[in-house]
C-alpha cells in the first residue's frame, strides 16, 4: 500500500465519522499517535491527512491543543453509520437490491408475496369506488390522524387480538416504516441505545442507523428473547427502547411464549424500558399468540403494523396504537413532517378493500396456500441438508442454516450473478454471528428449480 493510499484511508476514516455525526463541529479529533496506532499507519501519515483536511476546511488546528472538527457541515450519510459491512450483508444495500430488482430477477430473499397471491380484483373494485367519491378525496391532504373509518377498522382488528384500543388511540401513518420513524423521533435522540433481537428485521438496523442510535442486541430463541441476556443488557447498557416483532418473528418465524412475554414486561418496568411491537405478520397466525401490547394494556408498549403484506405494498399506509397522550404528540410530529396523515385516496381505497366482504376469505385462502408452500419448501430444502431454525406456525419466512457452515454472503453474491436475490443471515444480525443462515420467502420459491439453483450456488462457493 502506497503512502498516498494510506493517507487517503485516514482521511476517509475521519470524514466518515463526521458524516455519520460520530464527530460534530468543535469536537476534538484523536491524537496523531492515537489514530496512527488505531489505523496501523505511521504518525507522519496521520499528520499529512490532517493537514489536507485542514486545507479543505473540514478540520482546523488549535495551537497546542490538537485538531478539531470545523463548523463546515458535511452531508449526513446513513451508509457511513455503524460498522462498515460488505455490501452483500449491509441492510441498506440488501433492501435496495430487493426493491429495485427487475421482473426478470428471482426473489426468494425478498419480503413480500407475488402479485398473483394478492387480492388484485378486490383492489380494482375499490379503485373504481374511490374514483366516484367526492373530489376532495382525490385532491386534498390527509387528515392529521388519518381516515376515521380505517382507524375504526384497525381498532376492531386489534380488539380481535385482545388489544383493547379506542380508534382515537390509533394514528395512521404513511407506511409501517414511517410509523417506526415517528416513534424514534418521539422517544429517542442521537446516541441513545436501542435493544433489538439477534437476528432481527434488517430494516430495524438501517432505520436506527439513520437516527444515529446505538444498537445493542439480545439472542432470539425459539421462545423469544434470551431472558438472561435480556436482563444483563438492561442492567449494563440501559437501552431506552426494545424494538421487536410479535406474532411471527422476522426472520426466524418463532413465537414468543406467554412466560417469556410476562418476564419481558416485568423487566421493562423494572428498568423503565419502552417497547415497540411490530405486529405486521399477526394476521398470518392460525391462532392468537401472546402479545406484549395486550398483556401491557398499551402502557409502555406501542404496537405498529401495516397492510403491505396482506393487501398491497403499493398502497402505503401504516398505523400506531398507543396511549392517547403519546398519540397526540405523534400526530403533531406527523403533521410537522408530512403535513397530515396518509393520502385520503390510499386510505379510502384500503378501507373499501377491507370491508367489501372478500378480505376474510382472501386471508383464509392465503394462510392455506402458505401452509402448503411452507411444507413443500421445508421438504425441498431439507433434502439439501438446509434445515429451518423452527417450523413456523404461519407466515412466509423460513430461517435456515446452510450445511457445513457454508458462507451465506458468498452464496448470495453468487446468486446475484445468476439473477437471484437472496437474504444472507448477517444482514439480520447486529453481532454478525449468523453467517451460515439464509432467510427464504416460501411464496417466492419456485419449487425444485430454486432448490437445484441453491445446491449449485452452495457447491460453487465451497
Amino acid at each position: 500500500m502506497t503512502r498516498a493510499t494510506r493517507r487517503t484511508l485516514v482521511m476517509e476514516h475521519v470524514t466518515r465519522r463526521i458524516r455519520s455525526r460520530a464527530l460534530s463541529a468543535g469536537d476534538k479529533l484523536p491524537s496523531v499517535r492515537g489514530l496512527a496506532t488505531q489505523l496501523s499507519v505511521s504518525p507522519s501519515t496521520v499528520v499529512e491527512a490532517y493537514d489536507v483536511l485542514a486545507a479543505e476546511g473540514v478540520i482546523f488546528a488549535r495551537r497546542g491543543s490538537g485538531f478539531f472538527v470545523a463548523d463546515r457541515v458535511l452531508p449526513f450519510d446513513v451508509s457511513q453509520t455503524g460498522p462498515q459491512l460488505e455490501r452483500e450483508i449491509d441492510p441498506l444495500w440488501v433492501a435496495r437490491q430487493s426493491i429495485d430488482a427487475g421482473e426478470e430477477m428471482e426473489k426468494p430473499g425478498c419480503g413480500w408475496m407475488p402479485a398473483d397471491w394478492m387480492p388484485v380484483e378486490s383492489l380494482r373494485r375499490a379503485m373504481r369506488q374511490v374514483s366516484r367519491r367526492a373530489e376532495n378525496v382525490l385532491t386534498d391532504y390527509g387528515s392529521a390522524q388519518g381516515h376515521s373509518g380505517l382507524r375504526r377498522y384497525v381498532a376492531r382488528m386489534l380488539s380481535d387480538q385482545q388489544i383493547d384500543v379506542n380508534p382515537d388511540s390509533v394514528l395512521l401513518t404513511n407506511s409501517g416504516s414511517q410509523a417506526l420513524d415517528l416513534i424514534c423521533r418521539f422517544l429517542l435522540k442521537p446516541g441513545d441505545k436501542v435493544l433489538v433481537d439477534d437476528p432481527c428485521y434488517f430494516n430495524f438496523q438501517a432505520l436506527l442507523r439513520a437516527h444515529q442510535i446505538t444498537i445493542v442486541s439480545v439472542p432470539y430463541t425459539l421462545s423469544g428473547p434470551d431472558l438472561s441476556a435480556f436482563e444483563n443488557v438492561l442492567r449494563n447498557e440501559r437501552p431506552r427502547l426494545y424494538l421487536t416483532n410479535s406474532a411471527l418473528h422476522n426472520p426466524t418465524g418463532a413465537t414468543i411464549t406467554a412466560a417469556t412475554a410476562h418476564r419481558v414486561l416485568s423487566l421493562a418496568e423494572a428498568y423503565d424500558l419502552r417497547i415497540v411491537e411490530d405486529a405486521i405478520f399477526s394476521e398470518f397466525e392460525p391462532d392468537l399468540s401472546p402479545r406484549l401490547a395486550s398483556l401491557d394494556g398499551l402502557d409502555r408498549v406501542l404496537t405498529v403494523g401495516s397492510f403491505s403484506k396482506t393487501l398491497s405494498a403499493s398502497l402505503r399506509c401504516g398505523y400506531i396504537a398507543a396511549r392517547p397522550d403519546w398519540i397526540e404528540t405523534l400526530t403533531d410530529l406527523q403533521v410537522a413532517i408530512s403535513f397530515g396523515g396518509p393520502s385520503p385516496m390510499v386510505t379510502e381505497l384500503l378501507h373499501a378493500a377491507l370491508i367489501d366482504g372478500s378480505y376474510r376469505k382472501h386471508m383464509e385462502a392465503l394462510r392455506t396456500k402458505l401452509d402448503r408452500a411452507r411444507a413443500r419448501s421445508i421438504a425441498d430444502l431439507e433434502a439439501l441438508a438446509v434445515r429451518p431454525f423452527v417450523k413456523p406456525r404461519g407466515g412466509f419466512y423460513l430461517w435456515c442454516e446452510l450445511p457445513d457452515g457454508a458462507d451465506a454472503a458468498m452464496v448470495a453474491r453468487a446468486g446475484l450473478q445468476k439473477g437471484v436475490v437472496l437474504a444472507p443471515g448477517n444482514v439480520f444480525s447486529p453481532t454478525q454471528s449468523k453467517g451460515s443462515f439464509l432467510r427464504f420467502n416460501v411464496s417466492q420459491m419456485a419449487g425444485k428449480a430454486h432448490v437445484n439453483l441453491l445446491h449449485e450456488l452452495m457447491y460453487s462457493v465451497k
